[in-house]
């Protein structure tokens, strides 16, 4: 397992002053990176044999959002590897050891070069120590996009929105589709599902969905087809 300190940064909370769920999925994406990082494993050395890590899945239960101020520790350990999976837990507790937020993550690795997916090698995997995974309630990885959604006004993927791998970050999704809830949605749980990568300049066109306290958004391509799904329920 591996944990860090932080505080709640003004930067990191919403119009309510509490910590954003944009902004907790970027600690936990933080958590990941700096355990490989001092496990060895980081991304210099994954993309050093040819690999990287792709997320495919969300799913974060929010028990409580801390607010400005309050001091937080966020952890994190993977569950299992298999094949060319990872699953991940993430959590996140104030400074009593309570748990606010719990998550789960399953990611995929891929062959750079071939685009295809690949084996986690055993100088990853060794690398690491597995833990139980959290008694979370369980959801499919799969969001399903009813039909009737809203086309809200499309946008291009900006130099704002990439990462290192030079796509669209994973948590900049989530910070897109949050945009499309209304203002006293107070979200409880949140799964995403990645099907594809998006690229600069690329067209996003999201489609919204609204059930009662639910709100699904699909951020889609000029094609039609999701780059990525959001799911929010309060």
């Amino acid at each position: 397992m591996y944990t860090f300190n932080s505080r709640v940064r003004y930067s990191e909370t919403d119009e309510k002053g509490l910590l954003s769920i944009a902004g907790i999925v970027n600690y936990f994406q933080d958590a990941s990176t700096f355990q490989s990082e001092d496990l060895g494993a980081g991304v210099e050395v994954v993309s050093g044999l040819g690999l990287v890590w792709v997320l495919n899945s969300w799913q974060i239960v929010v028990h409580q959002r801390p607010k400005l101020g309050d001091r937080i520790v966020v952890g994190t350990f993977p569950t299992s590897f298999k094949g060319f999976m990872g699953h991940r837990n993430f959590f996140l507790e104030d400074a009593q050891g309570n748990r606010l937020v719990e998550a789960n993550s399953i990611w995929t690795l891929l062959d750079i070069n071939k685009g295809l997916p690949a084996r986690v090698p055993a100088v990853i995997y060794e690398k690491y120590t597995l833990g139980e995974p959290l008694a979370m309630p369980a959801a499919s990885r799969k969001i399903t996009v009813p039909d009737g959604g809203v086309e809200e006004e499309a946008f291009l993927v900006g130099r704002q929105h990439l990462d290192g791998n030079h796509h669209v970050n994973n948590g900049q999704y989530i910070a897109m589709a949050m945009g499309y809830l209304p203002e006293d949605f107070a979200v409880k749980q949140m799964r995403a599902e990645y099907r594809r990568q998006a690229l600069l300049h690329d067209t996003i066109v999201p489609v919204v969905t609204a059930d009662e306290g639910k709100r699904i958004v699909s951020l889609n391509g000029a094609d039609g087809q999701a780059y990525a799904v959001v799911e929010f329920c309060a």
